[in-house]
């Protein structure tokens, strides 16, 4: 579970980025913007790339989570970089990343819980 954990903070520490460099960000100064393009498809690069290596039980253990579309998001970003579809790009931006920073949050915070109760239990 240790390593998932800390996929699991770079996916948020990237999710981070992504919200910083789209702040006050609207579609067409994003399609026009490749500074801000590049900066942004790296960091999805990124949490697809750590999605990838959590661990097959974790993300059979929660799988609410689509970690199978963000991995092939991933895909996508590295091998069709002549052809990145930017609507889509930018929906993921504002509808995807908050849905999946709540749901590892909560992930995060249930492990937290767990923990807790753990250390009461070895007192």
């Amino acid at each position: 579970m240790k390593d998932n954990l800390i996929y699991l903070s770079h996916i948020l520490e990237s999710i981070s980025h992504i919200e910083n460099f789209s702040k006050n960000l609207t579609k067409k100064t994003f399609c026009n913007d490749r500074l801000r393009q590049s900066a942004i498809v790296r960091e999805l690069e990124i949490i697809g790339e750590a999605v990838k290596n959590l661990s097959l039980d974790f993300r059979k253990n929660n799988s609410k989570i689509k970690w199978n579309l963000i991995a092939g998001l991933r895909d996508k970003l590295i091998h069709h970089y002549f052809g990145i579809n930017l609507e889509r790009v930018w929906n993921v931006i504002q509808y995807d990343l908050p849905v999946l920073k709540k749901q590892i949050g909560e992930i995060n915070n249930e492990k937290k819980k767990v923990e807790k109760i753990s250390k009461v239990k070895r007192k």
